[in-house]
């Protein structure tokens, strides 16, 4: 599974603006906030919602510390995706939020 730091994936935002970040905490998570762009789908519905989620481009996991979207990341993969974790996940996110 590819990873990237929190500090990587903030560089990484800042060049691509239009990548794809899926946040996989709870809803409830997420009302404290999220990387700007950031569509939530929370882990226990990911597998539901896989024709929502483009497989032509690269996707980038968050989680609360990175273990969520461990899990996300291993399940998206094993589903043809092409995904990276943010180890870290938002407990360690510097950057901005909405």
């Amino acid at each position: 599974m590819k990873r990237m730091t929190t500090e990587e994936v903030n560089e990484y935002v800042n060049r691509h603006p239009d990548v794809s970040i899926i946040d996989v905490r709870e809803t409830e998570e997420v009302k404290a906030g999220k990387i700007p762009g950031a569509v939530n789908i929370p882990l226990g519905l990911l597998e539901f919602r896989l024709q929502d989620i483009d497989r032509s481009k690269e996707h980038i996991l968050v989680c609360r510390s990175g273990n969520r979207s461990g899990m996300a990341a291993r399940l998206l993969e094993d589903k043809g995706f092409d995904v990276v974790n943010m180890d870290g996940g938002m407990l360690e996110w510097n950057g901005p939020t909405v």
